[in-house]
């Protein structure tokens, strides 16, 4: 058990009596406030690297932090000092939102799995760009997770990522297409043929863009979206965003599982890794995934990465396992092979 496990992470846990989203926020609030020698401190304990190339763009190493953990982008230069080789903020959208009632944040900690039901509560696009302009570059790669907002009818919701994207995308390294979270009223319909279509038609430009895709839909329905994603030039696929199933929960969070919302941990582990097998596989690795879903240790990363993933990402198995498990992850993926430089998803 590391010192994190044993002593950060069962005083996190205990604040404000316990309520996670309270837990988060105080987190956020340190980091962002670490100075200068305190992160090289960290930077030299957690940092591993071994390089890697996907979509063009060249990462320090292949474990990310996924969207979610900072949707605003409050403490940038904490991540990369935590070991990260890339950051992706959001999701955001056009326009500010508080997303949906408290609570909306869930522990199933028996499970080691998390339940969310956010709603893209972020402080909006205009915001993020001017924090990220005032920033400037954080020394590794930045991805920027864009969503539909909750007042933009799924009719317009093209111009609403659009007017997202270009605020953005001078900042990004690459941007994720959200289209998946099980949060927003209508979201995952824009995984349909057309919908997708008609998305990646308005943003694909000069900054690499992925679609980030849910664990839930049949094999079909991924297999016709990689077409579209294959046919109108997306960069890549994130696989997976959260789950609506609630499969391998274990007895003591039964009752808790009853929460809506997205299901992400332990319990997400095998599914995300036969989804990112899939669609290596369905593609003939001609597009690059990262991984993410219920990372929790290194073997879990190089699995991801030996089904076909040039890139794995965590959220939850940080917020149960800390930053060892970034050191343990990268050291994985570049003992997987990971870190050989390749342009492409191929394995």
């Amino acid at each position: 058990m590391t010192l994190f496990e044993s002593a950060v992470r069962p005083v996190l846990f205990r604040l404000g009596g316990g309520d996670a989203e309270a837990a988060h926020e105080f987190t956020l609030a340190r980091l962002a406030r670490l100075p200068g020698p305190a992160r090289a401190a960290l930077r030299s304990r957690y940092g591993v690297d071994a390089p890697v190339e996907a979509f063009g763009v060249r990462f320090p190493n292949a474990v990310g932090l996924a969207a979610g953990m900072d949707k605003n982008g409050v403490a940038l230069p904490a991540w990369p000092a935590l070991g990260f080789g890339f950051v992706e903020v959001g999701t955001v959208t056009a326009h500010a939102q508080p997303g949906n009632d408290k609570p909306r944040l869930f522990r199933l900690r028996g499970s080691e799995a998390i339940i969310n039901r956010m709603g893209f509560n972020n402080a909006g696009a205009a915001a993020l760009a001017a924090r990220l302009d005032q920033l400037g570059p954080i020394g590794v790669p930045l991805g920027i997770s864009l969503g539909k907002s909750k007042v933009t009818p799924l009719e317009e919701a093209v111009d609403d990522y659009l007017t997202s994207h270009r605020l953005l995308h001078p900042y990004a390294d690459y941007i994720a297409v959200n289209v998946s979270s099980p949060n927003t009223p209508g979201l995952r319909t824009l995984q349909d043929k057309d919908a997708i279509a008609d998305l990646l038609t308005a943003l694909v430009g000069p900054k690499p863009v992925l679609v980030k895709i849910a664990p839930d839909l049949s094999e079909p329905a991924v297999a016709e979206l990689l077409e579209v994603c294959l046919s109108h030039g997306a960069a890549g696929v994130i696989a997976t965003n959260t789950t609506l199933a609630r499969d391998g929960i274990v007895a003591a969070d039964r009752s808790r599982a009853g929460e809506s919302g997205g299901l992400s941990g332990r319990p997400l582990t095998e599914k995300a890794r036969k989804v990112v097998h899939f669609v290596h596989t369905e593609t003939g690795g001609r597009l690059p995934i990262i991984g993410v879903g219920g990372v929790m240790d290194g073997d879990d990363a190089a699995r991801l990465l030996d089904a076909g993933a040039s890139l794995v990402q965590l959220y939850s198995g940080f917020i149960y396992r800390g930053p060892a498990l970034v050191r343990a992850a990268a050291r994985a993926a570049a003992s997987s092979g990971a870190a050989t430089g390749r342009t492409t998803g191929i394995r």
